[in-house]
């Protein structure tokens, strides 16, 4: 019985051939990709490529995803989208998946340890949300080719903060400099002490692992998903 799942990539930057790269290692094949020299496009030709392809998994740009899922649910194939920044247009891509019947897995970040490290910072909000003398901030940094500021992972962070905290302007910066692979704190500050949250990221090794996972987690399902639903799912 072949288990192989056939994938084909949009995109083709650092995280796409590292994706290609570690394919092998998890059962999958990339069939094909795309990148701003080759774009994928809804033709006989295309459908003919990707007829054995299962997931086509995005990292790209946040004005090209839109585009791209609607030309995914036009060929019924499934998608992960591991881009960040489109965030805006998630009712619009809602409908689009469930009028095409299609199964799509988003997530601002893919790392298990991010995601694990959104648990523990919403703990940390609803603990510390009890005493009025603690203030919440969060702090990220990453690279200068980073093109979205604040981060995905960090917005999401502070969707996470936020509700135990209707009443105050929970403060994001952001600094891009450098090579910076990728680091997010969320910080409670009194006039007595100071408590530190954070997930530095050593690589992009992390975000490849969650995305095998996201691809073998929604290549038969139908439906739109959020990652923390994988997470959530194994933990429990």
């Amino acid at each position: 019985m072949n288990n192989i799942i056939n994938i084909a990539l949009l995109g083709y930057g650092k995280m796409g051939q590292m994706i290609e790269n570690a394919a092998g290692q998890h059962d999958m094949n990339v069939i094909i990709h795309y990148d701003e020299n080759s774009l994928l496009q809804d033709s006989a030709e295309q459908r003919k490529l990707l007829d054995k392809v299962s997931v086509l998994v995005d990292f790209t740009t946040p004005s090209a995803v839109l585009r791209h899922v609607e030309l995914v649910a036009a060929m019924k194939k499934n998608m992960v989208i591991g881009t960040t920044g489109w965030q805006d247009q998630l009712p619009e891509v809602e409908r689009i998946v469930k009028k095409n019947g299609i199964g799509l897995l988003y997530g601002a970040n893919f790392s298990l340890g991010v995601n694990l490290f959104y648990k523990i910072s919403e703990f940390a909000a609803r603990l510390f949300s009890t005493f009025k003398n603690y203030d919440p901030y969060i702090e990220e940094s990453h690279h200068k080719m980073k093109k979205d500021a604040p981060s995905g992972t960090a917005l999401v962070l502070k969707d996470l903060v936020q509700k135990y905290y209707a009443d105050y302007n929970l403060p994001v910066s952001s600094t891009r400099a450098g090579y910076i692979p990728g680091s997010h704190s969320l910080n409670f500050d009194s006039a007595v002490d100071s408590v530190y949250i954070e997930h530095i990221a050593r690589g992009r090794q992390g975000l490849v692992e969650g995305t095998m996972l996201a691809v073998k987690w929604i290549h038969q399902k139908k439906g739109i998903y959020a990652f923390n639903e994988v997470l959530d799912e194994i933990l429990s």
